[in-house]
Order: C-alpha cells, then structure tokens, then sequence
C-alpha cells in the first residue's frame, strides 16, 4: 500500500486503513486500535516494528516465538507463516546480512565475481575457490 500510495501520490491514512478490518475479519481485535495509534503517532511510519508499542511487545516475545519456531523444526512440524515472520524480523534488523555468502557460492560455481564490503563499491574480485583451474572470470553482473 505504501509503495502504491507513494507512486500515485494518495497519502493513504494507514491507522484508518487498519480499521476497516473491524467489520468483516477474524483481526476483530484491539490489535488493530494500536496499530491506528502508531500511524496517528507517525503518518510516515515505514513499519510497525519502528513504532515504541510493537517493538515493546515483540521484543517480550522475542524469545518464546524462537521457542516455538526451533520446537516445531525439531520435531519436524512445519510453521511456515512464523518461521518466515522470524526470518523477516532477523534480517529487518540487521546492517548486513549473509547475501555475501550467495556472491561467493555463485563465483564459485561460475565464476560471477564479487564484491568485497572491506572494498568501495564497484571493486570486483574472483577467487580461485578450489586452487585448481585458471583465474577465468565472467563479465561483471548487475542485478
């Protein structure tokens, strides 16, 4: 809705957007009145993990959500919705995530070349993964 509202200039009220879920859907809770409070508080709020209130209630949760995620996954239960919430919630937070390992599996396998964050930007390097082979490369690959 964001992205939407951003490209076609509507300014949507997101807190009142949430509301509209009152009066047909099983969220019939006062979960969706704090969600109206953070988008009152903050019209530009980019997610609800920023607001003061979620951030408190999640991070109480924290623990037991993993719990329950690495439970299920030990007794082979699948939990998709929460192990992928879990994911988002881990990666949201993070200043660098493990894409760098997918540049080096790909210059392994193909010779694709990477970049290195120790490096600026647009300094690409390959790396003789096996020490068998010549230093060949393909071009550079933008994404």
């Amino acid at each position: 809705m964001r992205a939407a509202s951003e490209e076609s200039d509507w300014q949507l009220p997101y807190g009142t957007i949430a509301l509209m879920w009152r009066g047909g859907c099983i969220i019939r809770a006062a979960f969706l009145d704090d969600i109206k409070a953070a988008f009152d508080k903050d019209p530009e709020l980019l997610n609800l993990l920023l607001d003061p209130f979620f951030k408190k209630q999640v991070k109480e949760a924290e623990a037991s959500w993993r719990r329950v995620v690495s439970t299920a996954a030990t007794l082979g239960i699948p939990v998709p919705a929460m192990a992928s919430a879990l994911a988002f919630y881990d990666g949201y937070r993070r200043d660098r995530l493990p894409a760098n390992l997918l540049q080096a599996q790909r210059d392994y396998f193909g010779a694709h070349t990477y970049e290195r964050v120790d490096k600026p930007g647009g300094e690409f390097f390959h790396t003789n993964w096996t020490g068998k082979g010549g230093d060949v490369t393909a071009s550079t690959y933008d994404a």
